[in-house]
């Protein structure tokens, strides 16, 4: 009961500290309850279209075909003649939500909303629909919902195809986007009789948003550079030269349009996006229309030294850079409706083409509305986590001694507009800038300030807890059992119920949330917990002299090397390589060889090619299917090779003989599959339903075709090889489809070799591999004290389930998610089966690990609960490095690298504790029948 109670707790612990790198690191930056502004002054525009070229790539468009003609004229005259152009610069995560969000709304979505809902609005937030009088919208069912929804007076109108359009397999992507044009098209041509939508048109301040998903869908299915993704992007062009003429002759060329072309997001070579590569975060923008700067010539070398202008023979057309943010507050402007209420956009007056006056006053009310969040969401936080509001002035004095206080902010407001009344323009232009960089900085410090505060709190809580694991290790199985004494006891609950109280008061003061009680109170029963057992860590310090030292310094170095090595792995990859390498010299070093030298032979050709994969590329891998079905070959090699060695040892039953005839067969199908699979998709003839249907089959029977296999070690794990293997073909599309069997083999090879180092260190007892049978009774004499050589069993587990999980891919980076390993069971866009899926495919390594290490605690008659605990050390010590480094990091992106290290290592923690709790009822079940019966029958 005692160790259930632990796991419990551990598991309790770990939740928290799981959940907390999100409530540190992902809160949400809206602030709610600020005034909306807007220029006083007539807007240029009456109207905007824009279009939003999903999956773009700035140089797509801008670079001139191998012969330097154009694949879009249209866009390119408009560059040279008529608007102004640049590159939006977006932010990670560059997937099609946020970027939209970032381009309508004007701030960059918090990746914990983007987790909680793809077609809806998982928070609330103002756009630039919104603010609109009307907006007609046509396009993806992904996108435009969520602007729908929320929007105040019902004004914003969607008008979507059906998801199941969304078809990576489909012959012609592009047809989304003719859709688009063409119910624009309609729509206008509907309006001529409709005297009421008619009276909405020539009203101003009204937006018409067209996505376009057709460039995004063959980038993801052909890749940007192949010829589908081009001809969308010379479609994309004609239709909106088209577009442009039809809205000029419907509204009679008014001169009063403004036009704003761009993307949401980039793509890598190889069809992905999601992650910070240029080619994902680099989009273009064109710009042209009413109150829009025209075509500027410029005879001197621009700023820009990245060769981009000379790539695309635009040096002489100056280039407006601009983050993606920032074209909210151009679009609010230009149709003179207010800003976003919490966008955090800088307006990007070059692309004006108005009066000084004009954009004197946009960039007065960009700063007023960018201080109103300010004034409204951390400014008011800080005043009222105090009881008296001259300590939260105070506070804030101290706390922002660069930022802007409130007097401060009312001056320079007031000194703004005075200059623009005095026309002092380029002034006031220049103060209102300095105030909105101030406000911008304000923002993030105060959204940020509490960051180092709750980490501390975090990292005391998690080396506590990891203290203590240790301290429990040592005296369960150092025999180092002292019994309780109560001296002291007192003085430390004093202590403790002080310091917990202390903190709560702290906590009540600043009105902190309900979580920070939870991560600043932790620390406090997890170390009170480790003082009590400091008894155990004196007697191991008495008890020096008999220990083996030199052995214990060695096995600590190498633990901590180890420990490093697996943490730059995550980072390098090709680390896991060296790891490998070092580790195929273990049975070398151990003198293991010298008593089995297949198996140790074994042993190192199977680490040297399984360190072969860490080196392969994770991303611009062109599909291989041949791969998948050498892979499947491999496959029923090794199981022949094992069924041809083990008949005399242990033959199958007849049962079992037709189990495994059917796997292997059934393997062989799904190498098939993929090979079918990907023809049928390159002659457009779409993924055939048989193939389909084989695959949901595989899928569903994974985790109950082996539960029929026997018994036996050795043959539920082929069974359950078999099993897995067959999926993992079918969502492969290359050399990744090796991956299964080699490191099968391998862990086949630990089972055996592992015995061979029990009889080494003289463990007697020792089982013969193909008699043991988990159905068998555990037999608690055989069950055995930790030993040193425990501690490689512990951390070979948790190298080997890093490299399960890095050795095809890394993890880490979504761009190393091909959606092409999905075509077997489905190819109509859907992101979370999809991702289900993807996800599947990684933790089916982590299984066959999993499981191997479960074979290794029954072979080597030690508890599990006992290896778990070493383990969990070791997987806690790796969390808490990244932990360190999330708070060292400055840029977003290497904190957001760590993040996604940080969350990996704690879900494969909580995971294992989930497993070790289940196992450990189970076991304590087994071992209470075991004792009962001994008890009736001695």
């Amino acid at each position: 009961m005692r160790m259930i109670v632990f796991f419990l707790v551990g598991l309790l612990v770990h939740v928290v500290f799981f959940m907390s790198i999100f409530d540190i690191y992902f809160t949400s930056p809206l602030v709610h309850g600020m005034a909306p502004h807007a220029s006083p002054l007539p807007a240029p525009a009456s109207r905007l279209v824009l279009v939003v070229a999903d999956g773009l790539r700035a140089d797509s468009l801008y670079k001139p075909d191998a012969n330097g003609s154009t694949r879009a004229p249209y866009l390119r005259n408009v560059i040279e003649e008529q608007g102004s152009w640049g590159v939006s610069h977006t932010r990670v995560p560059t997937e099609s939500r946020p970027g939209h969000v970032a381009l309508i709304a004007g701030f960059y979505e918090d990746v914990s909303a983007v987790a909680k809902g793809w077609k809806e609005n998982p928070v609330e937030f103002d756009s630039v629909f919104n603010e609109s009088r009307h907006t007609w919208c046509w396009g993806s069912p992904d996108i435009l919902p969520m602007f729908a929804k929320g929007a105040t007076g019902g004004h914003v109108h969607t008008h979507t195809y059906p998801a199941e359009r969304e078809d990576f397999a489909s012959t012609d992507a592009s047809k989304l986007d003719s859709w688009v044009f063409d119910q624009f098209k309609s729509f206008l041509l509907s309006a001529r009789e409709n005297s009421s939508l008619m009276s909405s048109l020539r009203q101003d301040q009204n937006v018409f948003f067209l996505h376009l998903l057709g460039i995004d869908t063959n980038g993801h299915a052909h890749r940007p550079q192949s010829q589908e993704y081009l001809e969308n992007v010379a479609l994309v062009d004609s239709g909106v030269k088209e577009l442009v003429s039809i809205m000029e002759d419907f509204f009679e060329n008014d001169g009063r349009t403004a036009y704003v072309f761009t993307s949401d997001h980039g793509m890598t070579d190889w069809g992905s996006h999601g992650a910070g590569h240029p080619s994902e975060t680099l989009t273009p923008l064109l710009v042209w229309g009413a109150g829009v700067q025209a075509a500027q010539r410029v005879p001197e070398p621009q700023n820009y030294h990245d060769g981009y202008l000379q790539e695309w023979k635009l040096e002489g057309l100056r280039r407006l850079d601009v983050n993606q943010a920032d074209i909210a507050p151009l679009m609010s402007s230009l149709i003179g409706v207010p800003i976003p209420l919490n966008s955090v956009g800088v307006l990007p007056l070059q692309y004006l083409n108005t009066s000084d006056v004009f954009k004197a006053e946009s960039v007065y009310t960009n700063a007023v509305q960018i201080l109103e969040q300010f004034k409204v969401g951390p400014l008011v936080r800080l005043i009222e986590v105090t009881s008296c509001p001259s300590v939260g002035h105070f506070l804030l004095n101290l706390l922002a001694h660069r930022l802007l206080t409130e007097s401060r902010q009312a001056e320079l407001i007031s000194k703004a507009r005075v200059l623009i009344r005095l026309e002092k323009y380029e002034e006031a232009i220049s103060l209102c800038r300095s105030l909105i960089g101030h406000a911008l900085e304000g923002l993030t410090y105060y959204h940020t300030y509490d960051r180092f505060f709750l980490g501390c709190s975090v990292v005391l809580g998690f080396t506590g807890w990891t203290s203590y694991v240790v301290l429990v290790i040592l005296k369960t199985h150092a025999s180092l059992r002292r019994p309780p004494t109560h001296t002291g006891q007192v003085t430390m609950h004093v202590v403790a119920v002080g310091v917990a109280l202390l903190m709560g008061l702290f906590l009540m003061t600043q009105r902190s949330p309900p979580t920070y009680y939870v991560y600043c109170l932790l620390p406090v029963p997890v170390w009170y917990s480790v003082i009590k057992e400091l008894g155990t860590l004196t007697d191991l310090v008495r008890s020096y002299s008999s220990l083996p030292l030199c052995k214990c310094l060695g096995y600590f170095v190498l633990v901590t090397f180890g420990i490093e090595l697996l943490v730059v792995s995550f980072f390098h990859r090709s680390m896991l390589t060296i790891g490998l390498a070092l580790l195929s010299l273990w049975p070398l070093l151990s003198g293991i060889y010298t008593k089995a030298r297949f198996r140790s032979v074994s042993w190192v050709v199977g680490c040297l090619c399984l360190a072969s994969f860490p080196m392969m590329p994770v991303v611009g891998r062109e599909p291989n299917v041949h791969m998948v079905t050498c892979a499947g070959i491999l496959s029923l090699f090794i199981s022949a090779c094992y069924l041809w060695s083990a008949r005399k040892r242990s033959i199958p039953h007849l049962t079992d003989r037709y189990l495994f005839i059917s796997q292997m067969f059934h393997v062989a199908v799904c190498a098939y599959v993929p090979t079918s699979t990907h023809s049928s998709l390159q002659l457009k003839q779409g993924l055939p339903l048989s193939n389909q249907i084989i695959s949901w089959i595989t899928l569903g029977s994974s985790l109950l075709v082996p539960l029929l296999s026997s018994t036996r070690l050795f043959h539920r794990l082929l069974s359950i090889f078999l099993t897995l293997t067959a999926t993992f073909l079918l969502l492969s599309t290359g050399s990744e489809a090796l991956f299964p069997p080699v490191l099968s083999w391998l862990m086949f090879v630990w089972i055996n070799i592992e015995q061979e180092a029990m009889l080494s260190q003289g463990i007697p007892g020792r089982l013969e591999l193909s008699t043991i049978d988990f159905s068998d009774n555990i037999d608690i004499t055989k069950i055995r004290q930790l030993k040193l050589d425990d501690i490689r069993r512990s951390y070979f587990f948790v190298f080997f389930i890093i490299t399960a999980f890095f050795g095809t891919g890394n993890i880490a980076s979504i761009n190393s998610f091909d959606p092409a390993s999905v075509y077997c069971f489905l190819t109509v866009f859907n992101p979370f089966i999809m991702g289900g899926l993807m996800m599947w495919k990684v933790m089916i390594p982590f299984v066959i690990v999993m499981c191997t290490f479960e074979s290794i605690q029954v072979t080597t008659q030690l508890s599990s609960r006992s290896l778990f605990l070493i383990v969990l050390v070791i997987s806690d010590l790796m969390a808490l490095h990244f932990f360190f480094l999330v708070q060292d990091n400055g840029s977003w992106l290497d904190i957001g690298t760590s993040i996604s290290h940080y969350v990996i290592v704690m879900s494969m923690t909580i995971f294992l504790m989930l497993l070790s709790l289940v196992t450990h009822v189970l076991t304590s079940r087994r071992v209470s029948l075991c004792r009962t019966r001994k008890m009736h029958f001695p």
